[in-house]
């Protein structure tokens, strides 16, 4: 019982989005894999489908014959909802007769929106609506389309849990390569505004190998910058605090170092691997500083 959507965007990246009220939907619902598919399961929900799904699309079947054949094998079909969209833009949707109403699933260019058990009539539409307004990453425009589907009802029953995952549109060796981002949110009485969070601070860590990057091709600008952006986005996370205080101290400037090194002593023990392995290069008088 919940709703989600299956997207791609411009570039062939591929998503899936989903929010119920029931504790780790992204358990079962949500499947992706790159260069192949994306898949929601929900209603009475089998996780199989997701897995099988991408398995036969991997193989070279079509969406809609793909799912038509698991459901013709399915004994609950009339209780099943599932979206799949596979890698050239191609999908197919099942909403069984049998799901709670309100349930319903609708489609677009490069997308599929399902939803069940909601407060009232177009949840899936307001779902298509707000991703194709949204602009920026395939992340931001599926979580503007969750948001979308809260704000025309929503799951009658409230909200728990929700989850995305995105993939790359290049097909990889291994199932687990080419996964962008694998998020979730299991319990928490706002979980889109969690979810939100979470694809910040995966932003922010970009941003932060992009300014370890800079820093290393002596574009010390363009790395405060890039460090600074990482810390607007998560400004309470450890990793992100830890980069910039050791591109300050790059600087000459120790303090912000030396107070996490006396609030997390272990972060000593950091700093002398990255310089022992060539990936700090902290002066002798700085290193004085940190105490230790």
């Amino acid at each position: 019982m919940t709703y989600s959507i299956v997207a791609r965007d411009e570039d062939g990246r591929m998503g899936v989005a989903v929010q119920t009220c029931l504790m780790g939907v992204g358990a079962i619902c949500p499947w992706g894999r790159s260069g192949v598919g994306v898949v929601a399961t929900q209603a009475f929900a089998l996780a199989g489908y997701g897995p099988r799904l991408l398995d036969r699309l991997a193989a070279g079947e079509r969406p809609a014959g793909a799912l038509a054949e698991l459901l013709a094998a399915d004994e609950l079909r009339d209780q099943r909802q599932v979206g799949v969209l596979a890698a050239d833009g191609s999908m197919a949707a099942h909403t069984g007769s049998d799901t709670i109403p309100f349930a319903g699933d609708v489609q677009g260019e490069g997308l599929s929106c399902q939803a069940n058990m909601m407060a009232r009539a177009g949840v899936p539409e307001a779902m298509r609506d707000g991703f194709l307004a949204a602009t920026g990453t395939l992340e931001r425009r599926l979580l503007a389309a969750m948001e979308s589907a809260e704000r025309a009802g929503g799951d009658f029953r409230g909200r728990q849990s929700a989850a995305m995952i995105v993939v790359d549109a290049d097909a990889q060796d291994e199932g687990w390569q080419g996964v962008d981002l694998d998020v979730r949110v299991d319990d928490d009485p706002e979980p889109l505004a969690a979810l939100g969070r979470l694809i910040d601070i995966r932003d922010a860590y970009r941003l932060v190998h992009d300014s370890v990057t800079a820093a290393r091709e002596g574009r010390f600008g363009d790395s405060m910058g890039l460090s600074a952006r990482a810390g607007e986005l998560a400004p309470h996370d450890q990793h992100v605090a830890f980069s910039a205080a050791v591109l300050r101290a790059h600087g000459g400037d120790a303090g912000p170092l030396r107070d996490m090194i006396d609030r997390a002593p272990g972060n000593r023990v950091y700093v002398e691997w990255l310089q022992a392995h060539g990936e700090s290069q902290l002066s002798d008088e700085v290193l004085s500083q940190l105490g230790g």
